[in-house]
């Protein structure tokens, strides 16, 4: 049973999140399910073999489609490549994403470095213990 996996980022941050995600490809291929706002999740499809729930794009709510997701604690790690040098439009959006992830308890990564972090950690089955939440959603997005 995979994990339920976001991938989002903003535009500056875009190629370093394929650059991620081409890197780890192997750990993302290991049956997990990746979700992603729409042109993260086009341009990760394009340049690997992964398949990647594309929601719509941030400013036009896919982050609020993610954070749905959050909230009914059925998302199990985010990486949300944030650009915190440019004013987003939809910035009260991507606050409400962060602050959902913390009220359920959910990993998130904003930079590279804590992204290689938890993805590392998910190489080694540290986030077995989600598979517990899952156990007691039955059919939760399978």
């Amino acid at each position: 049973m995979g994990l339920h996996i976001g991938l989002i980022a903003h535009d500056r941050k875009k190629d370093e999140m394929v650059n991620f995600v081409l890197a780890y490809e192997h750990v993302f291929a290991a049956g997990h399910h990746l979700y992603g706002t729409g042109t993260t999740g086009k341009r990760i499809m394009e340049q690997t073999n992964l398949f990647v729930h594309r929601f719509m794009s941030g400013p036009l709510g896919g982050d609020q489609q993610i954070g749905a997701l959050v909230a009914q604690n059925l998302m199990d790690l985010i990486i949300f490549l944030r650009d915190p040098l440019m004013a987003q439009p939809h910035e009260p959006d991507i606050i409400a994403l962060l602050r959902l992830c913390d009220v359920q308890g959910i990993p998130v990564a904003t930079n590279i470095a804590t992204a290689e972090i938890l993805v590392k950690a998910l190489d080694r089955g540290d986030f077995a213990w989600r598979e517990l939440v899952h156990k007691y959603k039955p059919g939760v997005m399978e």
